[in-house]
């Protein structure tokens, strides 16, 4: 068991179809095609439809930039995950200029994956773990400190079943999610 660590800024940005903005992907896991998750930071330069994804649930915050209107809901940094059907592609609409954006896509009927606030401890269950941070911190597992810079996913396949601990300086653990998927669905 050893935990990958990959922060956004050393990844290339993809730019979107329609040009509205830049993706930088950290995980298609198990494969990059035909994943069963997938885990991304996203800058939106402007107004426009997410892209569809059949049969996938999906996950998204603002880390940083003034905000967006998702359906009904404006989101902010800080505020909760929305969670929705991908199939859905709602509008998107900036609130004050570029955003910074946390997305996590799960194929439906793959598993079964859990998202919760890294504020609490962990104790990892199934196949796969990961942890993202929006500020950085320290996760802790098994006598191990791993220092994430801010923007980073950590994951691990199989984790050891002892207490994981997110330690994060600042104002910023509301930017941070543990995420577990099992096979059990």
């Amino acid at each position: 068991m050893s935990w990958s660590i990959l922060c956004a800024d050393d990844v290339s940005p993809q730019r979107w179809k329609n040009n509205g903005g830049w993706t930088r992907e950290l995980l298609a896991w198990p494969h990059a095609t035909g994943w069963t998750l997938r885990l991304s930071v996203a800058d939106i330069e402007a107004d426009g439809p997410f892209s569809k994804f059949e049969g996938v649930d999906r996950w998204f915050a603002v880390l940083r930039g003034a905000g967006v209107c998702l359906y009904d809901y404006e989101l902010r940094p800080g505020d909760e995950l929305l969670h929705f059907d991908g199939a859905l592609g709602p509008d998107c609409t900036l609130l004050g200029g570029l955003t910074r954006d946390f997305n996590l896509m799960h194929r439906r009927g793959s598993g079964r994956m859990q998202v919760t606030p890294a504020s609490e401890p962990l104790d990892p269950s199934g196949r796969w773990v990961g942890l993202f941070t929006g500020l950085g911190g320290v996760l802790e597992h098994g006598g191990r400190a791993m220092p994430l810079r801010p923007m980073s996913l950590a994951w691990c396949e199989s984790p050891v079943a002892q207490r994981c601990v997110f330690k994060s300086e600042g104002p910023g653990a509301g930017q941070a999610w543990w995420m577990q998927w099992s096979d059990e669905a």
